[in-house]
């Protein structure tokens, strides 16, 4: 509805059908231009903009950028040859009979206005700063968007759900501190001194208790927190669109979820191909060099374990030796091939061995001279290159090194423009190991439990078929029903099939070293559920934020969360985090010491 109590019309909406015709509009002075006794302005709303012409001097004197007012006037054609093709208003301008200051603004800290998006002087400040004034930051075009991107993707995302025969449900967001592979944000309890809520960092054993409770399919936009190590693009809050379905497998989550997938693209535009491709777990790994594979583009990893097994070259006497093709690399100054090696040691390794396949068929680089003379003779066809290339290497231990060939992988094909943000590339991966060791120093996730395997997913996760009988006997090599959704090489959501099975469960946290005793005092209240016929269930969760990032083609997850933190949770909008005074700390019961209680 556009007529308000401000307005008749939307700047978007005023179109040549109103010529001649009077218009009420509301909105921000995006860009002002005087031109001898004749004012322009451009008028902005959530839609777009207007251009309103002004022949009283005394009417245009106090309008200043950023402006709110309301302006009355007569819609006219614009004279032949001034027409904006790139403005969907482009063809007519409102003559201002009157316009109202509704209120006025300082001189901003960052230029905002829509006519300079694209321009030079469009230089944006730090992100701190974007961020201390978001409410100004998302004033621009591009933040708009996203914001009206990530409002139909939501629309569009329920009405596929519902169609299905979903339903929304709300579940807490303080319960009980659960173990789920990060560190939990708590809340004093102020009526229980001495006691603490945590906030969910998921819904999922909130939504398993839906599934014993008879729902079978239920969907939130569910808020999370995790309390964990900064990263560039996480978020200490964030939100998930959770979904969960009983007496289902596999094949009917990942089904479900195609549908919600091709559901949110659609509102935007874009068409999805049905069903999505698969890759396995190892086989990411293997070829990419990652769980998460950026399919956009070929160049796989190729592995030269076996090639390199009597090599002289210690550093190649590995368990696993990669390496990943640089098409046209030979061109590549020896400067260029030193910053590389900055750059992989930025990323915790050595270095980054490679050779260069001359154009006069000669083998070059530090590593070439010391290899056998069979191995040299060899390698060009052992890695598909041609005479011109270059070759990059990593040894070492397996997943290491080949999330390291990797990360190469992806930084060339970034450097040779082949990363287009519009060119989307699903896959799913599936066949995920159940468990995963505590000693890995490349992971930093929370142990599940206190053995030397914590969960891949999480402790409900349920074992394949093939290992229900022996997982507990072959931890290192049990398998799961679960899977991720992977775009553009992030991962997009995972999810898994769930132990409905008290037996199973007991199992898998004894195999995690979670004793009955923490099992019960942790979530006791799920294992009880359990006892009273739990059906089999299954879900998967999308993380809202980086889908819609990746349709957006933005470049953090923060360009789509309105009022996202920064680096360390810190909200430079608000101050958060703050102390508290000390009669709120006293309140709360964040001291309360029980022993002094009891004298």
């Amino acid at each position: 509805m556009s007529q308000t109590a401000y307005r008749t019309h939307h700047a978007t909406e005023v179109t040549e059908d109103l010529v001649g015709q009077k218009v009420t509009l509301a909105g921000w002075v995006d860009r002002r231009r005087d031109h001898g006794g004749v004012a322009f302005i451009d008028l902005r709303d959530n839609t777009g903009l207007v251009q309103v012409v002004i022949y009283d001097e005394e009417m245009a004197r106090p309008l200043r950028s950023e402006f709110v007012i309301q302006v009355v006037g007569e819609v006219r054609l614009r004279p032949d040859g001034n027409e904006n093709e790139h403005l969907a208003t482009g063809k007519i301008e409102v003559v201002a009979e009157s316009i109202e200051v509704l209120a006025k603004s300082d001189a901003l800290p960052f230029q905002v206005s829509t006519a300079l998006e694209n321009e030079s002087e469009n230089k944006l400040p730090g992100e701190d700063v974007r961020l201390k004034y978001r409410y100004l930051d998302l004033r621009r075009p591009s933040m708009q968007r996203n914001l009206k991107l990530r409002a139909q993707m939501s629309k569009a995302a329920r009405h596929a759900l519902e169609e299905m025969g979903f339903e929304e449900i709300e579940t807490p967001t303080m319960i009980k501190s659960t173990p789920e592979g990060a560190r939990d944000f708590v809340v004093p309890a102020r009526l229980v001194p001495g006691s603490w809520y945590a906030l969910p960092q998921s819904p999922q054993l909130l939504k398993q208790l839906l599934m014993v409770s008879g729902v079978e399919r239920y969907y939130q936009l569910a808020r999370c927190y995790r309390d964990e190590d900064f990263r560039a693009d996480r978020q200490p809050e964030f939100t998930q669109l959770d979904m969960e379905m009983a007496f289902v497998d596999q094949e009917d989550v990942m089904a479900m979820a195609e549908k919600v997938i091709a559901a949110i693209w659609k509102s935007a535009g874009y068409d999805i191909k049905l069903p999505i491709q698969r890759i396995t777990w190892q086989d990411a790994m293997d070829k990419y060099g990652s769980d998460k594979p950026d399919l956009r583009f070929g160049n796989p990893l190729i592995e030269l374990t076996d090639y390199f097994k009597n090599t002289p070259f210690r550093v190649f006497q590995a368990p696993y030796v990669g390496a990943v093709l640089f098409k046209g690399g030979a061109a590549t100054p020896r400067r260029q091939f030193d910053a590389w090696q900055d750059w992989a040691k930025q990323r915790g390794a050595k270095g980054l061995a490679y050779v260069v396949f001359a154009e006069n068929g000669d083998l070059k680089g530090p590593v070439a001279k010391n290899l056998s003379e069979e191995e040299r003779n060899g390698l060009k066809e052992a890695v598909g290159a041609e005479d011109g290339d270059a070759v990059f290497f990593a040894a070492g231990r397996r997943t290491s090194s080949q999330e390291l060939l990797g990360a190469v992988r992806v930084e060339l094909a970034r450097r040779a423009g082949l990363l287009k943000p519009d060119d989307f590339a699903f896959t799913w991966v599936v066949d995920f190991p159940l468990f995963k060791p505590t000693d890995d120093p490349d992971d930093d996730d929370v142990a599940v439990g206190h053995s030397k395997w914590t969960s891949m997913h999480h402790p409900f996760t349920m074992p394949s078929k093939d290992w229900i009988d022996k997982f507990d006997k072959d931890p290192e090599h049990a398998m799961s029903d679960s899977y991720d959704i992977v775009c553009n090489g992030n991962e997009m959501g995972g999810g898994s099939v769930r132990i409905h099975r008290d037996d199973i469960q007991d199992r898998v946290l004894d195999v995690l070293g979670i004793t009955p005793e923490e099992a019960n005092d942790k979530f006791g209240f799920l294992l009880e559920a359990f006892k009273y016929g739990a059906p089999p269930h299954a879900g998967i969760a999308l993380g809202w934020d980086r889908t819609a990032a990746i349709l957006a083609g933005a470049d953090s997850i923060r360009d789509v969360i309105a009022f996202p933190k920064a680096g360390g949770g810190r909200d430079p909008l608000t101050g958060a985090p703050a102390p508290i005074s000390a009669e709120q700390r006293a309140e709360t019961g964040v001291d309360y010491d029980p022993d002094e209680d009891e004298d």
